[in-house]
């Protein structure tokens, strides 16, 4: 069963794990000077928010989280199917976890993320093993082609998402 993800960029982490930590009733299940992640049940959602990123804060990105690499290859062939547009990252690092994902983007320029995390890692972002993807795992830019996006959101110095 997939669950839902959130990422929302934030100006001020504190007062936003305080928050969140009242609304969902529990605390970051992962919790970084720069990043806290809630694992929830019910709802069924991955809900992250961090201090990483450009712009405004406010939504990061969408999507859905596979339980396994077979989950994650049926959302990948259905978007396939489906004619959308997917930059394949492979295997990546990101946001604390080591993962395989791929991207999609609506018609507004909001991304979809759909991953599968292989597990975690100590750092943000890492540099990823011999043979993995060395994308970064940041969400496609918004008003520009998937292609192009995925390319252009790359970070320059391990600043990602």
């Amino acid at each position: 069963m997939k669950r839902f993800h959130v990422h929302l960029h934030v100006a001020d982490l504190s007062a936003s794990v305080a928050f969140y930590s009242k609304l969902f009733g529990a605390e970051p299940a992962r919790h970084e000077s720069d990043y806290a992640k809630w694992m929830l049940e019910d709802p069924r959602v991955n809900f992250a928010v961090s201090t990483r990123g450009g712009g405004a804060p406010g939504l990061d990105h969408l999507g859905f989280q596979a339980d396994s690499a077979e989950e994650l290859a049926a959302m990948k062939t259905a978007a396939q199917g489906a004619d959308m547009a997917l930059a394949d990252e492979g295997e990546t690092s990101c946001c604390y976890a080591r993962s395989d994902k791929h991207w999609i983007t609506d018609p507004q320029g909001v991304a979809w993320e759909h991953f599968h995390t292989l597990g975690d890692i100590p750092v943000f972002n890492e540099v990823p093993a011999a043979g993995a993807s060395t994308s970064a795992c940041c969400p496609p830019v918004r008003g520009k082609p998937l292609a192009i996006a995925v390319k252009a959101a790359a970070p320059a110095k391990s600043s990602c998402c």
